[in-house]
């Protein structure tokens, strides 16, 4: 995966709490990282590499709802779901597609409130 990161335009900032989103018409994601261009995403029903999809932000980033696109995404495991089973997670990153000005400007107040936490606990961003 360290190929990537190589080749990402901007920096992503990784989320420093836990983040739930949510795949319109689908399912819950958790948010790992994020940027003004895309999102890593770690998710329990596999996303398949080149479809579109709407994710939908909480209130903390004034809820938004992005248009994006899948690149690519990964079998990671299994962990512990909230009822005490073993579920599959898989991790995708999605590129942000036809974004207005509007949603560019909340994404990018979005990443400042993550990157204040994120400096506020000594974490390394990623590129």
């Amino acid at each position: 995966m360290a190929e990537m990161a190589d080749r990402r335009s901007v920096a992503r900032v990784v989320v420093p709490w836990r983040l739930s989103a949510r795949v319109l018409g689908s399912h819950d994601v958790q948010i790992l990282d994020l940027s003004t261009a895309g999102v890593g995403i770690e998710h329990g029903e596999p996303l398949q590499p080149g479809a579109t999809c709407t994710l939908e932000f909480p209130l903390p980033f004034g809820s938004l709802h992005l248009a994006a696109r899948v690149v690519w995404s990964l079998l990671r495991g299994a962990g512990p779901s909230q009822e005490g089973d073993r579920e599959i997670r898989y991790h995708s990153g999605l590129a942000f597609t036809e974004l207005t000005s509007e949603q560019q400007a909340a994404l990018a107040r979005a990443l400042e409130t993550l990157q204040a936490a994120h400096d506020a606990r000594g974490r390394d961003i990623h590129r």
